[in-house]
């Protein structure tokens, strides 16, 4: 990756009157404040479609995508819906957050509409689509029909025939819920069929799209339905032991993410076939992708499945730099960044250097007294990401008045010569994009100088996340300038020879 920045902005966090962001003409828009600001990248969060709690890194699928961020006006342009079929349905009151609830009322209705115009209008278009994506495409349209039938229990309250893939029930619930299944291949299509046209759109414009691919696979979903042989699951397909990390100084208890866990060593035995399928899938949709827990490839934590704490848990070997090898081979070199963040081991850092990819440095992780702290920019690699902060972290004005200690306050103006004059935010930009680092990314909150309101998760919680949006109309072309300028003064405009 050459020296250039980018953005992290959640396809979901984009303006729309209907709730939620999408892919449609406000998405272009940002795509074209990406170029006037001079940037390379546009990074978002995983986009396959979410189970409870609404976080992007639980997924029904690791190959689907999510209807939410399907646009509905574009929907309309192509004939597939009226827009009195939508304007007037309720999707929330507050521009600057999301509500799941309502979107969740709203959204099914309005795609079922134009699903059933799509399979009247478009028929051969969408059997060629089901056709091609064959591979993953039934097995989830049946999984989310079956769920659905089922008020939407996890699959591990599904009865035994069909939570096990029994053939009679199998052959049962198809028949029964054959259009059913029909409309979750049809909003595939549709959702793939905008992708695609964003993508495009982006690229055409010399923006590349940075993906995220979460190491693993949600209990609840139809990579663990269709594959179990995969997980470490007993004889009836339940998980043995699940994934987390554990405790720290910043939890005593550790965190349970609940996660079935990988079967590493029949995976080696087909050459990763599982593994191989699901990057290939997520490198359609993506330019380059930021594999999520990188340090669990080396080893990962195990927790007893009957566990409320992480507590008990214990390291585990893992597949290490080896997987990589064998995916590299099979699909050529690919952009890839590891997220290397958290305690990590010397076999860690051997096997990122091993695959050669760019991890990650987050300026906010800087600031703790410790003058060989790898976060500060005088310990910054070139074959590396600076972030002022991800997804997971505080604002940069929310750290600064909330989240951190005055020390590492204290020591971050020191350091980084902050000036209110200048705003906080924009000296930790001007930072990030002075590192050595290769790439520089920040988030459209620290750009737009919001607090701790603009914070969008906050780990091992549940509820109030992953809800908040940009709140104006339009893009703001100063903004834009003056991100252009410094882009230009730090040498982060990649030459079109490059």
């Amino acid at each position: 990756m050459k020296r250039s920045a980018g953005i992290l902005m959640p396809i979901t966090s984009l303006p729309s009157p209907y709730g939620i962001g999408t892919m449609g003409k406000n998405a272009r828009e940002f795509v074209d404040f990406l170029v006037e600001a001079r940037q390379t990248y546009w990074q978002i969060l995983p986009i396959g479609p979410t189970s409870y709690g609404d976080s992007p890194y639980s997924s029904f699928s690791s190959y689907a995508g999510n209807p939410y961020m399907i646009d509905l006006d574009d929907l309309a342009g192509q004939g597939l819906l009226k827009k009195s079929e939508y304007r007037k349905l309720y999707w929330g009151t507050n521009p600057q957050y999301v509500d799941y609830e309502a979107i969740y009322n709203s959204r099914f209705i309005v795609l079922r509409k134009a699903a059933g115009r799509l399979i009247k209008t478009h028929f051969e278009e969408l059997q060629a689509f089901i056709y091609k994506e064959k591979k993953w495409l039934k097995d989830y349209a049946m999984y989310m029909a079956v769920k659905n039938s089922l008020n939407n229990i996890a699959l591990e309250e599904w009865p035994k025939p069909l939570r096990t893939r029994q053939p009679e029930a199998m052959a049962k619930a198809e028949k029964e819920l054959h259009d059913d299944i029909l409309f979750y291949e049809a909003v595939q299509y549709m959702f793939f069929d905008q992708w695609n046209r964003l993508k495009k759109y982006a690229n055409d414009r010399g923006i590349l799209i940075i993906g995220d691919l979460p190491i693993y696979a949600a209990k609840d979903s139809a990579d663990v339905w269709a594959s179990p042989e995969q997980f470490q699951l007993n004889r009836a397909g339940r998980p043995k032991e699940v994934a987390g990390v554990p405790p720290d100084a910043f939890s005593e208890d550790g965190q349970l993410w609940g996660n079935p866990l990988y079967h590493w060593d029949r995976m080696k035995k087909d050459g990763y076939s599982w593994w191989i399928g699901r990057i290939a899938q997520q490198l359609r949709f993506y330019d380059v992708l930021r594999i999520d827990h990188f340090r669990g490839f080396e080893s990962y934590f195990a927790i007893p499945a009957q566990d409320t704490t992480a507590k008990n848990g214990r390291w585990r070997k893992g597949p290490g730099a080896n997987l990589f090898k064998i995916i590299e081979l099979t699909l050529g070199k690919q952009e890839i960044i590891a997220e290397d963040l958290g305690v990590l081991t010397p076999a860690v850092y051997q096997m990122l250097d091993k695959t050669g990819y760019p991890g990650m440095k987050v300026l906010q992780f800087a600031f703790d007294g410790r003058k060989d702290n790898e976060y500060l920019l005088h310990n910054h690699v070139k074959n590396s990401i600076i972030y002022v902060g991800t997804h997971d972290n505080d604002t940069i004005m929310g750290w600064m008045n909330n989240s951190a200690d005055r020390s590492s306050v204290q020591q971050a103006k020191e350091y980084l010569h902050l000036d209110a004059r200048e705003g906080y935010n924009w000296g930790f930009i001007r930072a990030a994009y002075m590192s050595p680092a290769n790439v520089a990314i920040v988030t459209m909150q620290d750009l737009l100088g919001l607090g701790s309101e603009g914070r969008i998760n906050t780990p091992s919680t549940l509820g109030n996340n992953w809800q908040w949006r940009y709140a104006g109309k339009t893009f703001d072309k100063r903004i834009a300038r003056k991100l252009a300028k410094m882009a230009d003064c730090y040498s982060r405009i990649p030459s079109e020879e490059e």
